[in-house]
């Protein structure tokens, strides 16, 4: 089924882009949440309509972006965490911790944007990426350090 996205969908596309998806996916989810319509002629001559609204929103979200991208590149954030013999954590840093800590910082970071392939569950120095758009991943400096240290 041919549906016209209303909001940007990291697996779909962006915003005014028509995709062709399975019926149950459109008519279960991406309609009722309004993330896309029907693609009907109708619907396309609104948005072309719509569609530099929608640009405008787009450059508007992309320098936002640009802009704490340079704030947040560099940033370091310390987790204390408990460690057993041998250095290895009790539990492990997840990106929820992480963003924690970067909000503590005062940086507006949600957990999804931290990129954390899986968590960290020994002590040290890490690089993380932070997707703030598709196309903008500032990267952070993690540092794990024993619950004694700190």
């Amino acid at each position: 089924m041919k549906v016209i996205l209303t909001e940007t969908i990291e697996s779909l596309g962006t915003v005014g882009e028509e995709v062709n998806v399975a019926k149950g996916y459109a008519r279960n989810y991406l309609i009722p949440q309004k993330k896309a319509v029907s693609a009907t002629p109708a619907n396309r001559k609104m948005i072309e309509r719509q569609r530099a609204e929608f640009e405008q929103k787009l450059a508007a979200e992309r320098t936002r972006a640009e802009a704490m991208a340079k704030t947040i590149h560099g940033a370091a954030c310390t987790i204390v965490a408990k460690v057993s013999e041998g250095d290895k954590l009790y539990g492990s840093v997840s990106t929820r911790d992480i963003a924690e800590q970067l909000k503590a910082q005062g940086f507006d970071v949600d957990k999804r944007m931290v990129m954390l392939s899986e968590p960290i569950k020994t002590l040290g120095s890490y690089i993380v990426p932070i997707r703030l758009s598709s196309d903008i991943s500032p990267e952070i400096t993690v540092k794990v350090v024993p619950e004694q240290e700190a």
